[in-house]
Order: structure tokens, then sequence, then C-alpha cells
């Protein structure tokens, strides 16, 4: 039996972490959820999870400074992070990259498109 993947989704809204939470059950990874940066990194350092879903605007720490500081630390460094958000503004993508963002969804975006770019990082029954 494999191993399941985790994706850790870091994000304050609850109808975005909703969507996200039914979309995940259908699928054989396991989710975990944190609703600010903050506890985004700590969550993520302590979880080592597979792959970070990050929000951009999020209390506490914005999504761009916890991409910045997990992609410092050796630890979280390898994890890949897409950046989600709905402020999808020139140069969005740039700042993202900047910041260590392995990948970038802009909002609205549709649940099988999400799941395609996770599939790019973690096929499901890989391992």
């Amino acid at each position: 039996m494999t191993a399941q993947s985790t994706i850790l989704y870091i994000e304050d809204n609850e109808y975005n972490r909703k969507i996200v939470r039914q979309l995940v059950t259908r699928t054989t990874y396991r989710l975990i959820e944190a609703n600010d940066g903050e506890s985004g990194v700590e969550i993520a350092q302590k979880e080592l999870p597979s792959l970070i879903l990050m929000d951009v605007q999020l209390p506490r720490m914005s999504g761009l400074d916890a991409t910045r500081l997990l992609k410092s630390d050796p630890r979280t460094s390898a994890i890949p992070i897409i950046i989600i958000t709905s402020f999808a503004l020139s140069g969005d993508r740039e700042k993202a990259a900047a910041a260590g963002a392995d990948s970038y969804l802009a909002k609205p975006y549709s649940p099988r498109e999400l799941l395609a770019l996770v599939r790019q990082y973690l096929p499901e029954g890989a391992g």
C-alpha cells in the first residue's frame, strides 16, 4: 500500500476551503488546513505535507511572505507551493515566482483545473 500524499491548504475563506475539501474527498489525497499565514507555516514545518496550496491575501502573514519563509527553510524548501489568488493583477505571477512558488492559479478557477495542477505535482497512486 502506498503512503497517502498530504495537501496543506492555507486559505482564510471558509467557503473556498469547503470547495477544495469537497474536491479532495473524491481523491486519494489527505487534506489539512490552516486559515492564516502564520499557522500555515507552523503546520507545514510540523506536518511536512507533499504539496501546499497557498492563498495570497491571508491574515497574520501574507501568502507570499509565508512562501518565502517556507522556501528558505531546509525542511520545507522542496515542498511544491501553488499560489492561488483572486487578485490576478499584472505582475502577480512574477511576484509569486519571485517568492519561490512552484505554480500559480488565479481565482475563479474550475475544480477540474485545480485538480489537474495538483496531479502534476502529486500523481495519484504513485509510489
